[in-house]
């Protein structure tokens, strides 16, 4: 399981080094790293990433959806895989643990020389060191009401499925979800 949070430095030639402990629990020298949500990176595994994108298709229940999402003429389609695949690089992680990271996602994160790795449970998140204080900051609100809510059906003995998705009302109204990891589709 991939767990804890990392301050890391992106080198002159934009290489970031993980962590041993993310390197031991990823098992791969191959990984995929693509836009996130938030302004970051979304890293995974080689075989992660290729479940995840089958997973997501193959247990689309409705077959209207699946239809839309491995279909190219259906503009939700298209949007799920420009936005996970076609972001997406395939990148080896050499012998010193380095991986490099390419321009546009490096563009698209704002990172600079301090990054944050974050490990959430089967993906990690690559953030700008700044970016991400500025997340957490913006989202305490959000965290706290979540947290409450969340700590209140577990003491309840509600059911909370995987990650805990199910339904609930918000204290700023309307039907929300108990939020899944990111990448947790």
């Amino acid at each position: 399981m991939l767990i804890g949070d990392f301050e890391v430095k992106l080198d002159d030639t934009f290489r970031i080094c993980l962590p041993r402990s993310i390197r031991d629990d990823l098992h791969t020298t191959t990984v995929y790293v693509s836009r996130g949500e938030e302004g970051c990176l979304w890293l995974f595994s080689a075989e992660r990433f290729e479940k995840l994108v089958k997973t997501v298709i193959a247990q689309t229940n409705d077959p209207q959806a699946k239809e839309i999402l491995s279909n190219p003429y259906f503009q939700e389609g298209r949007h799920f895989m420009r936005r996970l695949l076609g972001t997406g690089q395939k990148l080896d992680i050499d012998k010193m643990g380095r991986i490099v990271i390419p321009g546009t996602l490096r563009d698209y994160a704002g990172l600079s020389k301090e990054c944050q790795l974050l490990g959430l449970f089967d993906y990690i998140e690559i953030w700008d060191k700044e970016r991400y204080q500025s997340y957490l900051d913006a989202s305490e609100e959000d965290y706290k009401t979540a947290s409450r809510e969340l700590g209140a059906r577990i003491k309840s003995g509600g059911e909370l499925g995987e990650y805990g998705n199910k339904a609930h009302s918000s204290s700023s109204g309307g039907n929300n979800t108990i939020p899944r990891p990111e990448g947790q589709l």
